[in-house]
Order: C-alpha cells, then sequence, then structure tokens
C-alpha cells in the first residue's frame, strides 16, 4: 500500500465529462488504446465535473502568459482493466529493455522491476479504498501544446520510466536546453496547482484534484487535513 492510499474516501457522485478536443489539446490517437488496452468502448479523455472546470482555469492562466498555447492532455479517466494493462505492458518493456527473458526471471529480478513500475504506475487494485488515481477520473497526465499544436519539449516524455521524470529533475542542471526543460515545468506546475491541482511527486506530467492523492498531497504540504472526494468510477 502507498502513503496516499490511505486517505479515507468519501465518494460525491460527481459524474465524468468529456474534454473538448475543441478547448483542449487531446493526444489522439490515444497511445494506450493503439496498444491495445481494453476500454471496452470508454474514453480516456473523460474527468469529473470540476477536474474539468479547474483545468479550463488552468489553462486560462497559461494563456495570460503564452496566449498560443494550449494544455495538452494525454490522458485522463482509466478503468482499472486498462491500468493492470499498462503495468503489465511497462514491465514487460522493461525485462525487454534489460535483455533479459521473462520466463527466466528470478524472484529477486521480477520483485526489483516491479518495484520501478510501481514507483510511476499506481498498483491495479479493485478495493473501493485503495482506486488507482487514474479509476477515480480526478487525474490527468498533462503538459503543454504550443501554436503549431506540437507538444513542448519537457526534457522526457510522459510515462517514461526514470529520473528524468522528476519534477525537479533539471532544477539545477547549466546547459541552456535544460534550463529550458525545467522552466516549462515550472511553468506547468504554476499554473496547475494555481487551479487547484496537486502534481505527483514522480511524475512531472501528472496532478489531481479530489482524489486520494491530491488529499494526501495538502496533507504533506501541512495545508489541513482533508479527505478524497473521488473514488473509482466504472
Amino acid at each position: 500500500m502507498k502513503p496516499y492510499q490511505r486517505i479515507p474516501i468519501q465518494e460525491c457522485g460527481e459524474p465524468l465529462v468529456a474534454l473538448s478536443a475543441d478547448v483542449f489539446s487531446l493526444v489522439e490517437p490515444h497511445p494506450y488504446a493503439v496498444l491495445g488496452a481494453p476500454y471496452g468502448g470508454k474514453s480516456p479523455f473523460f474527468v469529473r465535473q470540476s477536474v474539468c472546470d479547474r483545468l479550463l482555469q488552468a489553462q486560462q492562466q497559461l494563456q495570460r502568459t503564452h496566449p498560443d498555447w494550449r494544455i495538452q492532455v494525454f490522458d485522463a479517466y482509466r478503468p482499472i482493466a486498462v491500468q493492470q494493462f499498462m503495468v503489465d505492458h511497462t514491465f514487460a518493456q522493461l525485462v525487454r529493455e534489460k535483455g533479459l527473458d521473462a520466463r527466466q526471471l528470478t524472484a529477486d529480478q521480477r520483485a526489483a522491476i516491479y518495484e520501478l513500475v510501481l514507483e510511476f504506475w499506481a498498483i491495479p487494485s479493485a478495493d473501493p479504498a485503495t482506486p488507482p488515481p487514474h479509476s477515480t477520473g480526478a487525474a490527468i497526465d498533462v503538459t503543454f501544446a504550443n501554436a503549431t499544436g506540437l507538444p513542448v519539449d519537457m526534457g522526457s516524455p510522459v510515462d517514461e520510466v526514470s529520473p528524468r521524470s522528476y519534477p525537479d529533475h533539471f532544477a539545477n542542471c547549466t546547459d541552456a536546453a535544460a534550463k529550458q526543460y525545467h522552466q516549462c515545468r515550472i511553468l506547468l506546475r504554476r499554473v496547475m496547482t494555481e487551479a487547484g491541482f496537486t502534481q505527483h511527486p514522480n511524475e512531472w506530467w501528472h496532478f489531481s484534484f479530489g482524489d486520494q492523492m491530491w488529499a494526501w498531497c495538502i496533507q504533506q504540504a501541512g495545508k489541513g487535513a482533508t479527505i478524497a472526494r473521488y473514488g473509482a468510477i466504472g
């Protein structure tokens, strides 16, 4: 169990709503769907209503300084079956990258790889008390799209399993490109947190509002105890 999963949930019943491609930049075709992730007819570009409202606030804040940029949504709602699919996919990918054979892994090798996977991917738990953040409609993976609609270079791609994914990885770098990556990440964090989101401690792209991780981050910042308002939604 991860620390944030101890936060109690009091489901508020707020519905999922669709993110509009006319308002935000959506990554399509969706990368997980292309891999064959089992969405069962559901869209990855759904969030709770308050999350949608706050994402719009974040984009409006962004456009005060970058009027031609938009928030680009890489991923949002994720059924638990998709969470399991992507955990398995990432595990297999890391096994291949390490030149190993999945059929011949030792118990220690398997445990070490899963530990790395779960540093960046939530446990695909079906327990109502410990839902994956994306399965609640509260979590979103975002970056920026520039005036031409292309993603802004943030120094590493979404979902990369490496230290480059940490929000402040480039904070102390001195070369010009790395400084630019850090400034873009700071801008992303600023517009999102000013809209009420909290940021995943290991992922520059992951923000949430209303789930267990959001509540836990608020507690860690010493801003008072709270509960989560969103649980898993089918």
